[in-house]
């Protein structure tokens, strides 16, 4: 009994000092399932969002251009959820301070993320972290 409490206690204590997930870095866009299509990354320009620890900016990049910033926000981790309210469009955006919910797995370098957008758009998005 002694044993089972030690080794409970010891996987408690690392448990509770393990970094948990965290979306910081920078991810590169592979593609999605949009309402049931599936698209493939464009291919004459790429799409990166860099997570700071509780924000995200997104940007477009063109090969030997600028990177153009097109969204930014802010995001928050429970669980399996990830909450991102946007706060910044280049584009004119019906979702600015509107809290989406996304399930997210993080898989190696692999970030998925899958819900539904409050236009009802279901949608499913394949990111990788860049090294």
């Amino acid at each position: 009994m002694k044993r089972l409490f030690s080794a409970a206690f010891v996987i408690l204590i690392a448990c509770a000092f393990s970094k948990g997930k965290d979306l910081k870095g920078t991810w590169i866009y592979l593609g999605g399932i949009y309402n049931g299509k599936q698209e493939g990354a464009p291919t004459d320009y790429s799409l990166e969002r860099k997570y700071k620890s509780d924000s995200f900016e997104a940007f477009g990049i063109e090969q030997d251009s600028k990177p153009e910033k097109y969204e930014a926000g802010i995001y928050q981790l429970k669980d399996d959820t990830c909450i991102e309210t946007q706060t910044y469009s280049s584009q004119p955006s019906k979702l600015i301070n509107i809290p989406v919910r996304y399930l997210y797995e993080i898989r190696n370098d692999s970030l998925i993320l899958k819900g539904t957008l409050p236009t009802g758009m279901v949608v499913e998005e394949y990111w990788k972290r860049e090294k």
